[in-house]
């Protein structure tokens, strides 16, 4: 069984025999594969009104535990976005009451950020919902498969990250 990957690098072996192409068959599946999931989340997602940006928002709000409660701080570093990008998204959020704000109560210049009972319940239903497509898309994977999969794409990621500096 062979995929357009397989195509586009038996296309450079041909054309460019001297350069070792062996990087595109993982990392060109990798980029394809991201795109689908991109795609399908964004399914999910909207199926319960949400962007993936609010989702990543509620949910690493969701995933904090009871009180279900950060600072706008931790919530940047989380979803790995600028505080005027997590400003906006926050008002957003607020303005549908999914959260809500407050000072801290000891140290004034921070924001901290409650899930409130609406936003909890459409979290967890656009989890749900999120959960059952990825559960699909793997089921066509023997589950022998997995774990080696997943120890190779943890070791791929953080040499990725290693290589950024992050």
């Amino acid at each position: 069984m062979t995929d357009e990957v397989d195509e586009i690098v038996a296309a450079w072996r041909r054309e460019r025999p001297d350069l070792d192409v062996a990087p595109l068959e993982v990392l060109s599946r990798v980029s394809r594969l991201a795109a689908v999931l991109d795609e399908r989340r964004a399914d999910a997602f909207v199926e319960h009104g949400l962007q993936a940006h609010e989702f990543d928002v509620l949910a690493a709000l969701r995933r904090s535990g009871q009180p279900f409660e950060l600072t706008a701080g931790e919530l940047c570093a989380l979803t790995h976005v600028t505080s005027g990008t997590m400003t906006s998204r926050l008002d957003k959020l607020s303005d549908r009451a999914f959260v809500s704000r407050h000072p801290d109560p000891t140290d004034g210049r921070l924001v901290r950020v409650r899930l409130t009972p609406m936003g909890r319940r459409r979290i967890d239903a656009a989890f749900c919902a999120l959960l059952d497509t990825e559960h699909d898309l793997l089921a066509r994977l023997p589950e022998s498969a997995r774990e080696p999969l997943v120890a190779a794409l943890r070791d791929l990621l953080l040499a990725a990250y290693a290589r950024a500096g992050t």
